[in-house]
């Protein structure tokens, strides 16, 4: 039987523990009395953990097989991509496409690709599409021996086609192809050679700054770029111009086998278009792209649709920035930043 408490006794408290350091704590006296009006008071409990529904694990489950297969299909179209734009002829009789597109400054990558498809026996001809206004002189030229080896060892026919622009160097390096297409609004030739840089002279003197330079040979500092040329610097570096474009004169002329006498009267560094580059014997047939791709696939015996080829791209991802060359052209060394030598250019500008 319960024991009864005596009435209208207060509420006693939850008692708290009173005892020695040694001794445990007491359970808290949750006893009490209530009249009707007054109850006892107990501590609200903790509410307890919701449960998690089929439907919210079901959902965390979908969303995980959709980030899988959004992975495995990015996965797949990247491997579409690359068989489509396939750097291996897998065995067919192909056509290899190099892009040679905006300023040329340097040689390596293009020649590599060059090397490449020349060694290929299953590439029957390589096609320059070619987009430039030219470059460097140097690397224009190293494109232009490199185009003539290949076709000379390798025994592959190279066939160039300009799109918009096919100017200075990038002309330079067509006149090596065994043939050159050009639409007829597109603009070729500029066959001439140029030299510039940045005089900042006063600038240093509008800031209070000098130049330095300690020198042994009186043209040792020719082009410092914070003086005015001497008379005798001028005519040294415009010998220098002379001879390149005596270079680029009879290469032009070695490509399109003419003589220097024909292509001179041309080399006055201005271009033409297409139409009237033909009459010009400066590139042999108009048309774009998919004409010079066709008809030299014909030329080497391949008939219907050819199988195109062409260089595997570059990735310019997080890794490839960090482990590659990618951040080069993004980060330039101190020894770029100080990089201010006058440059001879085969460039249309």
């Amino acid at each position: 039987m319960p024991e009864d408490f005596p009435p209208n006794v207060p509420v006693t408290p939850p008692a708290t523990s009173t005892g020695s350091f040694n001794q445990p704590p007491q359970p808290p006296d949750y006893r009490g009395v209530y009249d009707g009006s007054q109850r006892a008071q107990f501590p609200a409990p903790y509410p307890p953990a919701p449960r998690r529904s089929g439907w919210f694990w079901a959902s965390i489950l979908a969303g995980i097989g959709a980030v899988v297969v959004i992975a495995i299909c990015v996965t797949l179209a990247s491997l579409a991509k690359s068989v489509g734009d396939a750097s291996t002829s897998f065995g067919t009789d192909s056509i290899a496409v190099v892009d040679i597109n905006g300023v040329i400054i340097d040689a390596d990558k293009t020649n590599k690709q060059l090397r490449k498809f020349g060694e290929d026996s299953n590439v029957k001809a390589i096609l320059l599409h070619i987009n430039s206004p030219g470059g460097g002189a140097a690397a224009s030229q190293e494109i232009y021996h490199e185009v003539l080896r290949v076709r000379q060892e390798d025994h592959k026919k190279i066939v160039a086609s300009v799109e918009s622009v096919g100017a200075s160097g990038a002309y330079y390096i067509a006149s090596a192809c065994d043939k050159i297409y050009a639409n007829p609004a597109s603009v070729v030739g500029s066959v001439g050679v140029i030299m510039e840089w940045t005089n900042y002279g006063d600038l240093l003197r509008w800031a209070k700054m000098k130049n330095v330079v300690i020198h042994a040979g009186e043209l040792k500092d020719a082009g410092d770029p914070t003086r005015d040329m001497t008379p005798k610097e001028e005519a040294y570096f415009q010998s220098l111009v002379d001879n390149m474009y005596g270079q680029f004169v009879h290469d032009v002329a070695t490509g399109r086998h003419t003589t220097d006498d024909k292509i001179k009267p041309l080399a006055t560094g201005q271009v033409w278009t297409g139409e009237q580059a033909q009459p010009l014997g400066l590139i042999d047939a108009q048309g774009g792209f998919r004409l010079a791709l066709i008809e030299t696939a014909r030329s080497v015996g391949i008939n219907g649709e050819p199988n195109v080829v062409k260089p595997a791209k570059e990735k310019h991802g997080l890794m490839a920035l960090l482990n590659g060359d990618a951040g080069d052209e993004l980060f330039q060394t101190p020894s770029q930043l100080l990089n201010h030598s006058p440059g001879f250019y085969f460039l249309w500008k």
